[in-house]
């Protein structure tokens, strides 16, 4: 038997047992950063899955609740929304808004200072939250002065148009 061939049949043992999981929906890890009014928990991370590149769970955000000014550092984020209404401010101060629904999707670029907002006071806003690392980046920004009246931004494709 040849050294490579050991080699494979060592990888392909591993494949066997550290190959696809399936996290059930029930079973996701409450062990992790949490903000008053909002409930995160893990569903792919490195003590869970052995994941090195990124983090993926959901966020339960109570109506009206709000998320301090903060930016993840080098990581790029997408939250995805389940059900609810979400509003995203971003900006040096703020200054600019969008909002999204069911099926949308929102990418949150490296450093972009923002802040995530329930923008339902009546139901709570279900997201997926992934992250392109497995380190759980959070920097907390206190000293912005908000804009009062935050310009809405839409984003204008081929596919959307402005409303």
């Amino acid at each position: 038997m040849s050294h490579d061939h050991d080699h494979d049949a060592q990888t392909g043992e591993r494949w066997k047992h550290d190959g696809v999981r399936v996290i059930r929906g029930d079973r996701l890890d409450p062990n992790t950063a949490q903000t008053p009014g909002m409930f995160r928990q893990a569903a792919i991370n490195h003590a869970r899955v052995g994941a090195q590149k990124i983090w993926a769970g959901t966020v339960s955000i109570q109506p009206d609740a709000k998320t301090g000014v903060h930016h993840h550092g080098a990581l790029e984020s997408v939250i995805y929304v389940v059900s609810g209404r979400a509003r995203m401010r971003w900006g040096e101060r703020l200054e600019f808004v969008a909002e999204a629904g069911p099926g949308d999707f929102i990418f949150v670029p490296p450093f972009v200072p923002h802040q995530e907002i329930n923008a339902d006071p009546d139901n709570p806003l279900e997201c997926v939250l992934v992250r392109s690392d497995n380190e759980a980046v959070v920097v907390n920004i206190a000293d912005v002065d908000p804009v009062e009246a935050p310009e809405e931004v839409y984003w204008i494709d081929p596919i959307h148009t402005r409303p």
